[in-house]
């Protein structure tokens, strides 16, 4: 028994938990994994994001790096934007995260939720008042209470390649390279502290699908330029791929006492594919309405994290819109 049940223990489950915990409620958050566990995810955080988590540098004891500017890369241009960004290792970060909530923590795989009466079950062993769904793009939660209400969109499901790993890089700056050898979607470098880094890109699977190609193709010809320009020399890759959904015109978030937050909504930006940000940000929501009894709303979560004519062009370059 627990007054609240998160299934799901990223960003938007363990900020949702810890802020039901300092609210009173006694938290249960299930996860199927063990933490700290493997987390595909570029890793990198907006100032809004740390604010919005109550955090600085200085109050995060892992891995953390700034950059003042993001170097932008469309066929021959180049750009430097004025942007200051961060990079996490999501293996620490969302550990860091889960341990702070204070929420009683167990690993399970949920299969069967249910609503019965005024509480919800989960596999004839857990009972809340409130269930918050944050598992992302497979959540249970979503499977068994929302989908019908509430179907997500091929147009704007994405997929992405990507490996992490240990590397004594040189180059200290993120660089983003956009719509390169056709791919609709972007790649990145982003280096991280500790002698890490993460690169990989990801793509509209729709149009991939469309245009016959994979994202393994493009992996291919992007680690090769990472090469060519000596940013990355390494012959050890064993990339993975994942798949989320960007934000979408989501009707249905919350029903009686169930509410969605992060990926299982789908609200990664239309124009950078950001998720962490709106995934803390529902989080916050969800955990508000549930104390306050305020309604749960997206319409406080931007849908791009850039703004101007740029994030225009970049929403209709991804999903035609």
């Amino acid at each position: 028994m627990a007054d609240a049940i998160v299934v799901g223990g990223g960003p938007a489950g363990s900020t949702c938990a810890w802020k039901l915990r300092s609210a009173g409620l006694d938290v249960l958050l299930l996860d199927r994994m063990a933490f700290p566990r493997s987390k595909l995810c570029a890793g990198w955080v907006t100032p809004e994001v740390m604010t919005d988590l109550e955090l600085d540098g200085d109050d995060y004891p892992l891995s953390f790096m700034t950059f003042n500017e993001l170097h932008l890369h469309w066929k021959a241009l180049t750009a430097k934007l004025k942007s200051r960004q961060h990079s996490i290792r999501r293996f620490e970060f969302d550990d860091f995260l889960l341990q702070r909530s204070g929420a009683r923590v167990l690993q399970h795989k949920v299969r069967d939720v249910r609503r019965q009466g005024s509480d919800y079950v989960i596999d004839a062993e857990f009972r809340c008042k409130y269930l918050v769904g944050a598992g992302g793009t497979a959540c249970p939660v979503y499977r068994a209470l929302f989908h019908a209400m509430n179907p997500r969109s091929s147009a704007l499901q994405t997929a992405t390649y990507e490996q992490e790993f240990a590397y004594n890089w040189e180059n200290g700056e993120c660089h983003l390279w956009f719509f390169d050898n056709g791919l609709p979607g972007y790649a990145w470098y982003v280096p991280k502290a500790n002698g890490y880094i993460n690169v990989g890109l990801g793509g509209m699977a729709d149009q991939l699908k469309h245009q016959g190609g994979h994202v393994q193709e493009y992996w291919h010809k992007f680690v090769e330029k990472l090469e060519r320009r000596g940013l990355v020399r390494y012959d050890d890759y064993h990339p993975t791929g994942y798949s989320y959904f960007l934000r979408g015109n989501v009707d249905v978030v919350s029903d009686n006492n169930a509410y969605l937050v992060g990926d299982s909504v789908g609200l990664a930006t239309r124009d950078m594919c950001e998720g962490i940000g709106p995934a803390v940000k529902s989080g916050l929501l969800a955990a508000r309405s549930i104390v306050t009894g305020e309604e749960y709303s997206l319409a406080g979560i931007g849908k791009f994290s850039g703004g101007g004519i740029a994030s225009k062009i970049l929403e209709r370059k991804f999903v035609g819109s």
